[in-house]
């Protein structure tokens, strides 16, 4: 069964930047916490302060759906429901 990476960014709006990165933590430790999680990384990019790369692997994709759902219905869903997402969903067969 392949894992899936999401790998981009988001672009946050000035208006909505401060309650993104306060909300961010608590994203991150949740997410880390999420059952079949492997790596969750979210970084503000050093020149673009409303830019955060985001880089995320679940070892499958019902795990990844799982968590898209939680996060559709968590507080992180509401804080960034206006901000541009710039991903790229792919499935990856490790080899062994």
């Amino acid at each position: 069964m392949p894992k899936i990476i999401l790998k981009g960014y988001i672009i946050v709006p000035n208006e909505d930047l401060e309650a993104v990165k306060t909300a961010l933590l608590t994203h991150i430790k949740l997410t880390k916490n999420d059952s079949g999680n492997l790596v969750f990384k979210v970084t503000q990019d050093n020149s673009n302060r409303n830019k955060f790369h985001v880089y995320e692997e679940f070892i499958n994709q019902a795990a990844f759906e799982i968590h898209q759902q939680r996060v559709k219905q968590s507080k992180w869903g509401n804080v960034t429901k206006n901000v541009e997402r710039h991903y790229q969903v792919l499935e990856v067969n490790e080899v062994v």
